[in-house]
């Protein structure tokens, strides 16, 4: 991407502090930034790291912009806004457009867009229903009567529509309870590689328009995701689970079924969340609260320690003969 700072900086609307005519080649983590290199920094604790870095110049946010620093900075509103943009143009475009690998297996009553493109070894069962402009990865399974919107992006391995976890215990064992529901992703879905979303018992699981989720997921049956959420990798959502519109969820976080959970709230990776929550809030912990009253436990907890050699000291010391 051969190019100047002050350049880049009309691509996103920042301004440079510093020299703008450093040539900028390619963008890179600290770690890996040479002197060719526009790194990046969102706090003030990476700030100091990419100003040490040998990066040429460092992209931040206007909250870091007035510090004084050894090398340029281009400067915007949302360093993390502004990278997306830069590397957009760097990112081979997605394959996209009508195609179906010769291996993929399609149903013939499948209804699929015009231009959707289906790679290799992908499954699209009977019934289903496959919008325009949607990708379908190698080794994706969109099962029977599942229903995909516009734009969709189905990474590798995916798998629409499982039986969802339903079981009744009859005369001591296990007996399964019939899934005969779908599963509804609206426009602009993006579900990452190996995510797994149950089809309903009954109705419909649905995960609403825009919303992101990455790797190694697991949305059980007749959850409801709302409108631009981002969840991330090996979060599990037990059955029934509701959430909100633009929720922001954490890796390795758990759900009870359920449950129901606002919209604007972000949840720590880790958490675990098993009752309902309110819109807007941050949470964190097992179980999760407020982050504020967690990091207030975990603080208490790291006290506790010292508060026991006190309370031994003092009943050694109230033993003792008088």
């Amino acid at each position: 991407m051969p190019s100047t700072l002050n350049e880049l900086a009309s691509r996103v609307g920042g301004r440079v502090v510093g020299d703008g005519s450093v040539p900028i080649a390619r963008i890179a983590s600290v770690e890996e930034a040479g002197g060719d290199s526009l790194t990046f920094a969102t706090s003030e604790a990476y700030f100091v790291t990419a100003c040490s870095s040998n990066a040429a110049a460092v992209l931040v946010d206007e909250s870091l912009g007035a510090r004084s620093a050894p090398k340029p900075l281009l400067v915007v509103g949302n360093a993390r806004a502004a990278l997306a943009q830069l590397l957009e143009a760097l990112r081979p475009s997605r394959a996209r457009g009508a195609f179906r690998h010769p291996s993929a297996v399609i149903a013939p009553d499948a209804r699929l867009a015009g231009d959707v493109y289906v790679e290799a070894h992908a499954y699209i069962g009977s019934g289903a229903s496959i919008g325009a402009g949607t990708v379908v990865g190698a080794g994706a399974y969109v099962a029977d009567g599942c229903v995909v919107g516009d734009r969709a992006v189905l990474h590798p391995g995916c798998v629409i529509g499982s039986d969802g976890f339903g079981w009744a215990f009859v005369d001591g064992q296990a007996q399964r309870i019939p899934q005969v529901g779908n599963v509804v992703l609206e426009d602009d879905v993006e579900i990452g590689a190996n995510s797994c979303i149950d089809r309903a018992q009954t109705g419909s699981t649905v995960v609403g328009a825009g919303t992101k989720i990455d790797n190694l997921v697991q949305i059980g049956h007749n959850c409801r995701i709302g409108k631009h959420c981002v969840i991330a990798s090996q979060t599990g959502l037990a059955g029934s689970t509701v959430i909100g519109d633009y929720v922001r969820v954490g890796g390795q976080a758990g759900f009870n079924g359920h449950i129901t959970v606002g919209s604007n709230v972000t949840i720590a990776g880790g958490s675990g969340i098993w009752g309902d929550v309110e819109d807007g809030v941050t949470i964190s912990g097992n179980p999760a609260q407020r982050h504020h009253d967690e990091l207030r436990r975990q603080v208490m907890i790291r006290k506790l320690p010292k508060l026991f050699d006190r309370v031994e000291a003092l009943e050694r010391s109230s033993s003792r003969p008088k």
